[in-house]
């Protein structure tokens, strides 16, 4: 019912440059495709395309469709010359296809040969147990290229993590479509990534695959479609991640000061992505230095003791490359004439059950601002919780730009869990305000210590960047 409403409603929506497709698979044994219902689904989706999936190894049509190997193909034949007859395009996915060309060839490919007599625009070879190397899957789609005159395709499953180079094996051995999806999600390990797949084939193979001008969003598309998805976007991923461009050895940071390519395989603005200078122990004064640079912040000779400083807090147990709030913070306060907007003279939080009741938590807290003491109390559902209540309360009305502040994550981390309860305790905390994000950290035995220690950068970061601009 979900499907069907959803291309009821698509059949109305524009598109510039894509094609909506109906998925679904061939007739079943014991109907013709014009009566069976799944492929008359199909047919009344609406759609330009309909991708047909249909079984080309002969252990499925034996042992999972329980078909004799002729009748397989008949209805591969029957489901595609039907649609082909209502003026669809239509994509023959040959699931599957790779094992099954390994167990029998000749089954294989008659299996998407009756798809080719049948009219089938494309053929696309499947990889759907994911485990297939790019050695194996190129010189398989060489055969089939030498056997089919209908354009190809890829459709890759990344459970030996090689999708995305199983699709670039086949383009280069001739299939002219892959099929994937955005930022590789899909069952089990996933599929091919086309955040990945895109610009390895549009700018390093010279493929078109989308508008030239559109790839400086690929970033953006990336992330919002994370949102949408209600999924975080993945530090690391290459491309659009925000680790994909970050460098930390000293060495490679004054080496791509002088030229990116050095450690860039392309420039991160064609992708939409940014550089991003990381500061940690192994960081020297360049680090320090281009990263006060990009934050507008003159250090006026005090990288070396700010290096210094940043390698006893480590030492300690902070971790700077995942906090740069708190980093651009301590850049900041070492700027002649910097005043703390604000200042926490005590914090005492309560939790207790009472009478077998839910636990209550409560935060009080003391801030001064100027000469005006803020005396405030605030119910939550945590400490931190009630903690970051009590701030915002005691603070917003002397600072209105807070009251779109929002923390987003809190994490927890035991540094030396052999201490057991005597341990130290890492805090970061992940901060918002509209699209602008930064994270904070605070350390301490204590958690309420570390918690209020990261809680109190994140509000005054956007103070301290609210007065510079």
């Amino acid at each position: 019912q979900t499907d069907t409403e959803f291309f009821k409603r698509a059949r109305d929506m524009e598109f510039k440059n894509a094609k909506l497709a109906a998925f679904g698979r061939t007739r079943g044994p014991k109907c013709a495709a014009e009566d069976d219902p799944l492929v008359q689904k199909l047919a009344e989706a609406g759609t330009p395309v309909v991708t047909v999936f249909g079984k080309s190894w002969n252990l499925h049509v034996e042992d999972v469709l329980r078909v004799k190997p002729e009748q397989n193909l008949d209805m591969v034949y029957d489901t595609v010359n039907y649609l082909k007859g209502l003026g669809k395009e239509v994509i023959f996915d040959a699931e599957h296809f790779f094992d099954g060309f390994r167990a029998d060839r000749e089954y294989a490919l008659a299996a998407i040969r009756a798809a080719t007599q049948a009219g089938a625009d494309w053929i696309s070879l499947c990889d759907t147990n994911g485990g297939n190397l790019p050695s194996t899957v190129a010189e398989i789609v060489r055969t089939v290229r030498q056997a089919v005159r209908t354009p190809l395709g890829i459709h890759a499953h990344n459970d030996s993590d090689l999708a995305v180079a199983n699709s670039i094996a086949a383009v280069e051995a001739g299939c002219t479509m892959v099929q994937g999806t955005l930022n590789g999600w899909g069952e089990r390990c996933g599929n091919a990534n086309l955040i990945s797949l895109i610009p390895a084939l549009q700018l390093k193979m010279g493929h078109d695959c989308i508008p030239a001008n559109n790839m400086e969003r690929l970033t953006e598309v990336s992330r919002t479609a994370s949102e949408i998805a209600n999924l975080r976007s993945r530090a690391h991923a290459p491309y659009v991640g925000s680790s994909a461009f970050a460098h930390k050895a000293g060495a490679h940071v004054a080496a791509v000061a002088k030229s990116p390519i050095t450690f860039e395989h392309v420039p991160p603005e064609s992708v939409g992505n940014t550089r991003r200078i990381v500061v940690s122990e192994l960081s020297g004064r360049g680090n320090i230095r281009v990263r006060a640079a990009e934050l507008g912040v003159e250090l006026k000779g005090n990288e070396a003791e700010l290096v210094a400083r940043i390698k006893e807090l480590e030492n300690q147990g902070y971790q700077f490359e995942a906090a740069e709030g708190s980093l651009e913070l301590m850049m900041r306060r070492t700027q002649p004439g910097y005043t703390e907007p604000f200042e926490i003279l005590d914090v005492v939080v309560l939790s207790e059950r009472r009478h077998g009741s839910d636990m209550f938590v409560e935060a009080t807290v003391k801030i001064k601002v100027g000469a005006e003491v803020s005396h405030v109390v605030a119910e939550g559902s945590g400490p931190v919780d009630a903690m970051d209540l009590a701030f915002h309360k005691a603070l917003d009305h002397h600072f209105p730009v807070l009251r779109e502040v929002q923390l987003c994550d809190f994490k927890v981390r035991i540094l030396d869990p052999e201490s057991t309860t005597a341990a130290k305790t890492r805090v970061l905390v992940e901060s918002a305000h509209g699209s602008e994000r930064w994270s904070t950290i605070g350390v301490s035995q204590n958690i309420i210590e570390a918690s209020c220690e990261a809680l109190k950068d994140a509000l005054e970061l956007p103070l301290v960047r609210a007065c510079k601009s």
